[in-house]
């Protein structure tokens, strides 16, 4: 994808050249020793190297072809004028330092390059030594200090503190760590644990202090199902997980910086930002003028659940989305103290992936979100991963209620906390996310969208591909099985009988080429991107400013996958804990996709000039109907409906529903 010899690098060495050669000639002609020679030659051309390399490079350059002409036609002609000037003086040809240049500048990349493909080799071969083919799915080779170093707490502070570190907000001070050009702050609570008899309950605001805290550890996770492929499942959990995490440039800005927030992934069942795919320290570093933040929020029977027809049930009327409440808490408090971190409370920016990108759709048509964002990256979730009724959510309750031997809420409250947790476990097929209940959530969430209750943010919507396989690679091969018929069976289910038949009729035809479970992998998948596709489709109708992007790289191991895992690996730049999930990052891809990211944050335009990311050709992101498509390790715009014929040919059961 990147260029290894540009226009630019030549024309930059026509007047590098002269500065390697004058600095010889002149130091001779002085009469300097050898050695002496050679370093002024080395100094001075490297100066002027610098100097060129910032004209030709910048901005103003790049964006104008006539001012590339024009500047590269002025190297030219200064080159020319030193050249018969040194020659007509001291009789020495800038044409051979010329022809020097030109070689080491082809040289140097080409060795670059081939010494990435090397240690590329050698990921790739580590990378299949481990994982074979595979098909046991994602098995973390994660060594026992580094489970011991993400499972450390927060300790109390005592005594004298890094004040460089310390951060006051209404709610504590928080000392954190500082590590190259990033600060971080881990494990900082934005609610009172909801534990004993807030269990259930909704989030409540910290109340002020004074206390200082550490904050140089992850909080814990929530309570969760352990899939045989998540890596959180090492790391400890509790009740206690309302937590979060920032981080940001270590030097102090002149002017508050832009805030983006992470939401994790996981189904509403598992996930959190201990897990090394969501960290923000590699961001930060690439963009120290945005604070990063991501928080835990809660899951499963913990965060989604209603207890409306238990006894004693009308005590929890929030049961059903705490942890959409959860979020909306974590985001007051980003609101109220991200100003004490350097961060600017009125430019949020929210990304999600998969749950979150759910969450970060069902939040944008929520009234008591409304101003805590504005700006959304959706990636991988939709409106439609909530279940519009909650009878989801009270079969949830019942099972809960058979399982633990228990027929009330009293009795419930008591439960311990590990029995709850072998509860999830056992019953992780029934538990379900959140409720579209017409008070905290719109009833419809894509009609509110029609009618515009989103307008004012700025929105993109990603599609992943082979984002099935990530799915089985996490659950196991059981799980997927069992889920995939489920799914399917959903599916049929929640459309009319008309649009039912098609399916049936698409997963038989897709059968008779392939395997009953590819088809319905291909079903299951088409439909969501039909689903992610339509959000984007209803979001442009209400008047949003919407862009698209479609992730469709190749895994590096095909039974693992590739689609939100690597894409969220590129766009934080997560690097080390992409090669966890097997596979090797393609630096160009990630270092295109988190500028414009940036951009978006920025509130700037969506687009490259050539060479602002050097080597890389001019890009625009255009808005809906086009997408941004990442493909074979190529980044462009351009119409996603050729690649996704789906969208016009499967049956539209967001618009067909019962």
């Amino acid at each position: 994808m990147k260029k290894l010899f540009t226009v630019d690098d030549f024309a930059v060495a026509f007047v590098a050249a002269l500065g390697y050669g004058f600095g010889e000639t002149i130091s001779r002609l002085l009469g300097w020793p050898p050695f002496a020679c050679g370093l002024a030659s080395l100094v001075l051309g490297m100066v002027l190297e610098i100097i060129i390399n910032r004209i030709a490079f910048s901005e103003t350059v790049q964006k104008s072809l006539r001012n590339r002409i024009l500047t590269y036609a002025a190297f030219c002609l200064v080159f020319l004028i030193a050249h018969t000037v040194s020659f007509l003086s001291a009789g020495v040809s800038m044409v051979n330092y010329l022809t020097e240049h030109f070689a080491y500048i082809v040289v140097l990349p080409l060795l670059g390059f081939g010494i990435n493909l090397l240690i590329r080799a050698y990921q790739i071969r580590k990378i299949r030594s481990l994982y074979g083919d595979g098909s046991e799915g994602f098995v973390f080779d994660v060594a026992k200090e580094d489970v011991e170093e993400i499972n450390r707490q927060n300790q109390p502070v005592s005594g004298e503190y890094d004040p460089e570190c310390a951060v006051k907000t209404e709610t504590g001070v928080y000392v954190g760590e500082k590590n190259k050009q990033t600060v971080s702050w881990c494990g900082i609570p934005y609610a009172i644990p909801p534990v004993g008899d807030r269990r259930w309950k909704a989030p409540e605001p910290l109340p002020p202090s004074d206390t200082v805290f550490e904050a140089k550890c992850f909080g814990a996770s929530a309570i969760q199902v352990d899939h045989k492929g998540s890596i959180l499942k090492l790391h400890r959990q509790s009740e206690d997980c309302l937590t979060l995490n920032i981080w940001t440039g270590a030097d102090k800005a002149e002017s508050p910086k832009p805030v983006l927030v992470l939401f994790h992934h996981g189904g509403f069942t598992c996930g959190g930002s201990a897990d090394p795919l969501l960290y923000g320290s590699e961001f930060a570093d690439q963009h120290p003028d945005i604070v990063f933040v991501s928080f835990n929020y809660r899951l499963g029977l913990f965060g989604f659940i209603d207890f409306s027809e238990v006894p004693g049930g009308e005590a929890y009327p929030d049961a059903v989305n705490l942890g959409l409440l959860d979020q909306i808490a974590a985001l007051e408090w980003i609101r109220d103290n991200i100003a004490a971190f350097g961060g600017d409370p009125g430019r949020v920016t929210v990304l999600g992936f998969e749950a979150g990108a759910a969450s970060v759709c069902l939040l944008s048509a929520c009234k008591r979100a409304k101003g805590l964002f504005r700006k959304a990256f959706a990636l991988n979730g939709s409106p439609a991963s909530a279940w519009e009724t909650p009878e989801q959510a009270k079969a949830l309750a019942q099972a809960l209620l058979k399982e633990t031997r228990t027929s009330t809420m009293e009795e419930l409250s008591h439960l311990s906390t590990e029995a709850l947790k072998d509860a999830s476990q056992k019953l992780w097929r029934d538990m379900c996310g959140p409720t579209c209940d017409g008070t905290l959530i719109p009833a419809d969430v894509f009609q509110a969208w029609q009618n515009g209750t989103a307008s004012d943010i700025g929105i993109i919507i990603g599609i992943p591909g082979n984002e099935m396989q990530v799915y089985r690679s996490f659950v196991g091969d059981q799980n997927y099985t069992e889920e995939l018929s489920a799914a399917v069976t959903d599916l049929q289910n929640s459309v009319d009988d008309s649009a039912a038949g098609a399916l049936r009729a698409y997963t038989e035809t897709q059968a008779a080429s392939g395997s009953g479970l590819e088809a319905k992998s291909k079903l299951v998948e088409q439909c969501l991107a039909v689903s992610l596709y339509r959000s984007a489709e209803i979001l442009a109708e209400g008047g949003n400013q919407v862009r698209l992007i479609y992730w469709n790289e190749k895994p590096l191991i095909g039974n693992l996958g590739s689609g939100t895992v690597d894409a969220a690996a590129a766009l934080l730049g997560n690097r080390e804990a992409l090669q966890l999930y097997g596979n090797v990052m393609n630096t160009d891809l990630s270092e295109t996709l988190q500028l414009l990211l940036a951009k978006f944050i920025h509130g700037e335009d969506l687009q490259l000039y050539p060479n602002e990311i050097k080597g890389i050709d001019a890009l625009t992101w255009r808005a809906f109907p086009l997408a941004l498509i990442v493909s074979d390790g190529k980044v462009q715009c351009g119409p996603i409906e050729d690649l996704l014929p789906e969208i016009g040919s499967l049956p539209d059961f967001i618009e067909s529903k019962k």
